[in-house]
């Protein structure tokens, strides 16, 4: 399989059965290796009619890559801001996926160009993404996106 047939594109509502799906293999992937707090079925409890609710919202962003019909990958962000405390606006990447078979052919970095596109026409400052530590893959694929880290959560179970 080759990126010559992907396509990037802004997500439709035809598309929230691969988002949804891609979404779950997204928590299943990652979190479910490495976050015990998070609800695994969210994206099959929830996906549905949050993405349904972000292809429409202002300030939000749904996008797919599809290989022919078939949806191989997404990512979501956010706008936010500014506020008082931040007086900038700043993009949020909330959650990117691309099926392994496709990785290493520069669909996710395409995915990130259209959203530092979004981020830039809509008037943000900065771009953001969270990973979990112990995903250095992920880690690796933001850096050479242009991410850098800046601060560091900690967290401590009671």
């Amino acid at each position: 399989m080759s990126e010559i047939g992907v396509a990037v594109r802004p997500g439709t509502v035809a598309d929230l059965d691969g988002i949804v799906a891609c979404s779950s293999a997204l928590f299943a992937e990652d979190a479910g290796a490495r976050d015990s707090t998070l609800n695994l079925n969210w994206p099959r409890e929830h996906g549905l009619a949050r993405f349904m609710e972000a292809l429409s919202a202002p300030g939000r962003l749904v996008m797919v890559a599809e290989d022919g019909d078939r949806i191989i990958g997404h990512l979501t962000g956010t706008l936010s801001g500014p506020t008082p405390m931040r007086p900038v606006t700043v993009a949020t990447l909330g959650s990117i996926y691309v099926q392994p078979v496709y990785r290493g052919q520069k669909v996710g970095a395409r995915l990130v160009a259209e959203f530092k596109a979004w981020a830039a026409r809509n008037g943000a400052q900065y771009a953001g993404v969270t990973a979990y530590a112990s995903n250095e893959g992920a880690v690796r694929f933001y850096e050479r996106n242009g991410f850098a880290m800046r601060s560091v959560v900690l967290e401590a179970p009671l």
